[in-house]
This record gives C-alpha cells, sequence and structure tokens, in this order.
C-alpha cells in the first residue's frame, strides 16, 4: 500500500473465500490525496458467483456462530493498529475517531456474538382460543437466506460489523458492497473474520460505486438489503426492493435542544463533541442546536468559543480535533450551503475551507429560507437557534422531512415525557444528544431517515424469517 504507516491490506474482491483481482479504481488518502492503493472492481462474474455461493451456504449451529463472532472480536482488537492507522488514511479520521470506531466494533461484534445463541421464537396459547385444546405451537427463527449490505464511508468499520455481524449470527449469508471511498477497512475485516473461521461462501467483499450496488441489488437471490445512506439513494434502492425486506438508515437533520433548566456545564461539551465528531460526517451529528431563551447568551459565547479552538487539519497530527470530510466536492457542497446561509443573512462564525478541510462552523440567525434548514449538512457546521416554548423547538424538529434521533436536557421530568411523546423521531434522549448511542440498542428513524433497525439483538429478528410450528396431540 502507499500511504505511509499502513501495513499491507487485500485490495482484491472477496469472493466466498477467493480472493479475486483485476483492473479496479484508486483509493486516496483523503487528506494527502495520495493514492493509498488500486482496489479490485467487482465483475458480473464476481456478483454472479458471490450471491450464488451465498444463496447455498449452510450454516454452523448457533453456539459455532458464536464461537467464530468472539474470535473474530479478538483478531479485530488484536489488529487495532492496523484499523486505527487505515481509516485515519481512507476514512480522514483522527486517532481519537478511529479509536472509537475500533472500540465500538469489538462492543458490537461480541454482541452479535451473544445473540447468536439467543434465537428464540415464542410459544403460542392455542389452549387459550376456541377449539385450540390439544394443540401446540410455537415460533422458530430460521435464515433469510442472503443478506446484501451496502454500507457507507463515515463508519467503515462499526457501521459493516451492525450489517455483517446480526446477519452471520442469524445463520445467512452476507454479500457486503462497501462504499468506494473505504473500500480497505471492510477487506481488513473481511480478513479478520476468514483468520476467526467464518465459513468461506458465507461472506464476499464486491468492490464498486452505484452501478455495481445497482446490479446486485436487482439480483432476486438476495432475499434482505441492508442499507445505510442517503435518503435519494435509499428510495431508488426501495423501489427495486419489491417485495423483499429492507433496512434503511438514511438521511437526518438531527437536532438537541437546552431547555431553560439544562444544565449547561455538562451540556456543552457533549453538544460540541456531537456536533463536530468525525468532522460531522455522522447520521446523528447536530445540526440543529435549539437553545431557550434564558440560556442563550451563555450558550451561544461558551459554543462558539469551544468551536474557535478546535483545529481540522491533519488527522495524523494530535492537535487537530477534526481531519478533512471525504472529499474536497463534498467539502465544496458543504461551503455552499455556509454561503448560501451567509448570503441571506445568517452569522456564520469559522467554516473557512481549504481542500477537503473545514474548520468548525457555527451559524447563528439561520432561517427556514436557508439550505441550512432543509437539507442534511453532513459536515461541521451547526445551527444555533433561539426558542421560548418548549412546543417551538418540537414543532421545529418535526417540520423538517427527517426523524432519526433527537436529544433533549433537562431536568424537567414533565418536559422530557412531552419531548418523549411529541416529538416524531426514532430516539429521543434525555440528557444526552442526539448523537448518543451504545451498539446494544435499537437504531433507526421515521419519515424520510428510513425504517428498519440495527442493533444485533433487533437486526437479527428482521434478518430472519418467523416460521409457525403447531402439533395436534394424539395425532400420528
Amino acid at each position: 500500500m502507499g500511504a505511509a504507516g499502513i501495513g499491507a491490506v487485500e485490495a482484491r474482491c472477496l469472493v466466498a473465500g477467493d480472493w479475486r483481482g483485476g483492473p479496479g479504481f484508486a483509493v486516496t488518502d483523503k487528506f494527502t490525496g495520495e493514492t493509498i492503493d488500486e482496489v479490485t472492481l467487482a465483475t458480473s462474474a464476481m456478483m454472479d458467483d458471490a450471491v450464488g455461493r451465498a444463496a447455498a451456504y449452510d450454516p454452523p449451529g448457533p453456539y459455532e456462530r458464536y464461537e467464530i463472532l468472539m474470535r473474530a472480536r479478538d483478531v479485530v482488537a488484536a489488529r487495532a493498529d492496523d484499523f486505527v492507522a487505515l481509516m485515519r488514511a481512507e476514512a480522514g479520521f483522527t486517532g481519537a475517531d478511529a479509536r472509537g470506531e475500533h472500540a465500538r466494533a469489538l462492543q458490537t461484534l461480541a454482541i452479535c456474538a451473544e445473540e447468536a445463541r439467543r434465537l428464540v421464537g415464542e410459544v403460542v396459547p392455542f389452549a387459550g382460543a376456541k377449539g385450540g385444546a390439544g394443540r401446540f405451537g410455537y415460533t422458530m427463527l430460521v435464515p433469510i437466506g442472503v443478506v446484501l449490505a451496502v454500507t457507507p464511508f463515515n463508519a467503515p468499520l462499526n457501521t459493516v460489523c451492525h450489517k455483517v455481524g446480526p446477519a452471520f449470527a442469524a445463520g445467512n449469508g452476507v454479500v457486503l458492497k462497501p462504499s468506494a471511498k473505504t473500500p480497505l477497512t471492510a477487506n481488513l475485516l473481511a480478513e479478520c473474520l476468514l483468520e476467526a473461521g467464518v465459513p468461506p461462501a458465507s461472506l464476499s467483499v464486491l468492490h464498486g460505486d452505484a452501478g455495481e450496488a445497482q446490479a446486485l441489488i436487482a439480483d432476486e437471490r438476495c432475499g434482505y438489503i441492508a442499507f445505510t445512506g442517503s435518503t435519494p439513494v435509499g428510495r431508488a434502492i426501495q423501489a427495486k426492493a419489491g417485495l423483499r425486506r429492507t433496512q434503511m438508515e438514511l438521511g437526518s437533520i438531527a437536532a438537541t435542544i437546552l431547555c431553560a433548566d439544562a444544565d449547561v456545564d455538562a451540556a456543552l461539551p457533549k453538544c460540541v463533541g456531537a456536533s463536530f465528531r468525525k468532522a460531522g460526517q455522522v447520521c446523528t451529528s447536530i445540526q440543529m442546536l435549539f437553545v431557550h431563551d434564558a440560556l442563550w447568551d451563555e450558550v451561544d459565547a461558551r459554543f462558539a468559543e469551544a468551536a474557535a479552538g478546535m483545529r481540522a487539519g491533519d488527522p495524523r497530527d494530535a492537535g487537530s480535533a477534526l481531519g478533512p470530510v471525504i472529499s474536497e466536492e463534498s467539502a465544496a457542497r458543504i461551503g455552499a450551503m455556509i454561503a448560501d446561509a451567509r448570503g441571506k443573512g445568517a452569522r456564520v462564525a469559522g467554516g473557512e475551507r481549504q481542500g477537503a478541510v473545514l474548520q468548525p462552523a457555527v451559524l447563528t440567525g439561520t432561517t427556514d429560507a436557508m439550505r441550512v434548514h432543509q437539507e442534511e449538512v453532513f459536515g461541521p457546521v451547526v445551527c444555533l437557534r433561539r426558542f421560548g416554548a418548549l412546543d417551538e423547538a418540537i414543532g421545529a424538529v418535526n417540520a423538517t422531512p427527517y426523524g432519526l434521533a433527537t436529544g433533549v436536557f433537562t431536568r424537567d421530568i414533565g418536559a422530557a415525557r412531552r419531548c418523549a411523546e411529541r416529538l416524531r423521531v426514532g430516539g429521543v434522549h434525555v440528557n444526552e444528544t442526539s448523537s448518543s448511542r451504545i451498539d446494544a440498542m435499537p437504531y433507526g428513524g421515521v419519515k424520510a431517515s428510513g425504517f428498519g433497525l440495527e442493533g444485533p439483538r433487533y437486526a437479527i429478528r428482521e434478518m430472519s424469517e418467523e416460521r409457525l410450528v403447531t402439533h395436534t396431540f394424539g395425532a400420528s
């Protein structure tokens, strides 16, 4: 590989245990722009073979799957330095972001392993129905078949674990199509899974962009499609999925609300971190921070000071709090949204751009006429918005087309309950930010943020078929 500090990582496509090469595309270091490696582009033959092998896969039992996933967790742990160096290069993560991603992936794999041996259905109370005496019934979970996982650049390890881990735990074969911007992290994970004893037929990793993803989605043998990405792409995938089941983790304009009684000292560090972690490239990053009138002056000053003290730059530099965004094109798009807000009267602190590096931007005085109120920024940009009555903030959150997560800081249990009941989002986090997440919890959205759940226990059930079995006593 070309980038300094990164050991050898397989750059070919993995087809059921077989690494296959061919013409490819360049993967670049997101800060320097240098080519890290040439990654093989999946061919039609590779895709057909991968799906076919996954469809014919006969899984080992639940306990064996548990053992394999636990070994995988240990192998991934042992290669921590390789994963951190690789994510710094191909994803542009700082050391802190890369280490956090790696640590969470270890938890995700361990949870998937434990859940693999807890695949249970439920007893159906036939005797409680008229005419049901003498009958007994139960449900069981069986593999759905082939899971197609299409994963994003902003969590190139942990989101992949959240797709591949539950699918394998449920007994499915998996075909993974990672982001073309961060394909090597997925390959390194695949190396670890194979070393841990994952059956070759159960896992393929195919590289490419939209065309390759569309070809895989069109293959009806893929019985379940797990996708994380933008809402427009999610709509297109859902239109092609037909009667097949899907998991859609899509866009967001995530918000956090600071009520008048919020503990500002506790809330502000969390809000700053949730705004700028991974250069704001997280679905639940705070894009809108609603601040009660009583706290406005204090929060406005302190938040701006904290943001100004965070420097974006080389992710290998210990002094960089943020790395670059994923590409110069993305940085230009974000810069245009900041310029749109400034041109329409918003006050902007920060936001300077050099190549793919954007300094943290704090916007005040924003309005619904600005793109930052209507579109997901997916970058280090936060809008501070004043409110008086709590219902104003709730209404503004609900007015967006999205509904993934919202944080609420308050000591008033009544206000917390009102937010939980009235915010139309997938998760409401009281005294935490919108970006609060542990990997065991159910995670998903509503409205244009999608549907279906991540979180191993919940994803495993979605990636399984529930089968009813009944018995009549006394029958042969």
